[in-house]
């Protein structure tokens, strides 16, 4: 049967993501125990698709196996690889080694949810290799270590299920960053933890499925539920120029094939701009340019008032 190759944990946390309602789970699908939704859910590839199409900017069906939204082919993968990139986090291992010890500092076998897990992100793996540390894995594609395929719009889960979520380089790509915020705070239980990434000074990437940008302090309020226990820029001002010289390379491609070549000439000589950004991450005019910023909070009673969010400014204007 499904629920005995499923994660261990979900078949207690799962829920309707339409109504919140307890889950029966059978071999091919999902259904709502509640009588007023009865809404049912595919199993593909033994992944639930839990989609609340009503608020979601997928449909159930955009889930097939061998399907994939965000499609690369194969020479663009190997492309990618082998190229310089132009991008650099330089704090998400340091942001993920403290995460990984606050969770076991307060928890001997802590749940994690990380939202929108289709690539790895930069760092994780100090979370994904410790066997004390149970990962749940969704996004919005069949990806093979996805557990579940998941809005965050409407997360499929019982409320404080987790002690912590991660939600690295996805806010910018989700129609209403609020909504989602609210959702990683109803799932986390009491003291929980989160840790987000999300882009400042970025051109478009993913096409269609881009929407947000935040500064430092738009970043902080958009958590104003949590306290704070660190913020800044993840990816400085050198990285945010390299993308910017790619992107203005680009403007001048006449289709999509020249595009690539000249995005892959900017990696090729731009690259060492990201390296900067070791240094200039941590001055007030870095601050103001970053390329992205990240927040690690924790679940709280108290909301941010806005005078003393705008205390908090640490940049040079």
């Amino acid at each position: 049967m499904l629920i005995e190759r499923m994660h261990p944990i979900l078949a207690s946390i799962m829920v309707c993501p339409c109504c919140g309602a307890v889950l029966k789970i059978e071999t091919e699908k999902c259904s709502c125990s509640r009588d007023a939704c009865k809404a049912q859910f595919p199993i593909r590839n033994e992944q639930p698709i839990l989609i609340n199409e009503k608020n979601s900017l997928f449909d159930i069906d955009d889930f097939q196996p061998g399907k994939d939204a965000f499609h690369r082919s194969k020479f663009m993968k190997l492309l990618a690889a082998a190229a310089p990139r132009l991008g650099l986090n330089v704090k998400a291992a340091e942001n993920y080694r403290k995460l990984h010890d606050l969770l076991l500092s307060q928890n001997e076998r802590p749940i994690c949810l990380v939202i929108g897990c289709g690539e790895a992100g930069k760092g994780i793996q100090e979370l994904v290799n410790d066997p004390h540390i149970d990962i749940i894995n969704t996004d919005v594609n069949l990806g093979e270590n996805v557990h579940i395929v998941a809005d965050g719009h409407d997360l499929p889960f019982k409320n404080e299920s987790f002690d912590a979520v991660i939600a690295q380089a996805v806010l910018e790509h989700v129609a209403e960053p609020n909504r989602v915020v609210q959702e990683i705070y109803r799932v986390l239980k009491s003291g929980g933890l989160v840790y987000a990434e999300t882009p400042f000074m970025q051109q478009i990437h993913m096409g269609a499925y881009d929407f947000t940008r935040f500064t430092l302090l738009g970043h902080r309020r958009l958590f104003r539920h949590f306290s704070s226990i660190e913020l800044g820029a993840c990816c400085g001002p050198g990285m945010a120029l390299a993308w910017a010289y790619a992107y203005f390379l680009m403007s001048f491609a006449p289709n999509k094939k020249f595009r690539k070549l000249l995005f892959n000439f900017a990696r090729v000589t731009a690259f060492w701009l990201k390296y900067f950004d070791y240094f200039l991450t941590h001055t007030p005019c870095g601050l103001d340019a970053a390329s992205g910023c990240y927040f690690l909070g924790r679940k709280s009673s108290e909301i941010l008032d806005d005078r003393d969010l705008i205390a908090l400014y640490p940049g040079w204007q």
